[in-house]
């Protein structure tokens, strides 16, 4: 099956304004305070390994505990424990 030749000339779009992040809304109430710290601790993975990614980081034998911490303090985040570092670097193993 041919491909239509407007799939293959497609530029990239440029955005003229900046990111900014959504609205953060209330978390659902009457869950157990583990998945609260579970999903708190999974969006803090999430900002780490994007920071890690977006500094030049892509692989997670590269981002040690060292390196996920000093990235923590530089883009304002508490200090993650052992267990969010180890999932900061699970999050770049199964993103390939």
């Amino acid at each position: 099956m041919p491909v239509p030749a407007a799939a293959l000339t497609r530029k990239p779009v440029l955005f003229d304004v900046p990111y900014t992040p959504l609205e953060k809304r209330r978390l659902p109430a009457g869950r157990p305070r583990e998945w609260y710290i579970t999903h708190n601790r999974r969006l803090k993975a999430m900002r780490l390994a994007i920071a890690l990614l977006d500094s030049g980081v892509y692989l997670p034998n590269q981002a040690h505990d060292n390196r996920i911490r000093l990235t923590a303090e530089r883009i304002g985040v508490h200090r993650p424990s052992d267990t969010t570092c180890h999932m900061v670097r699970a999050l770049m193993r199964y993103s390939r």
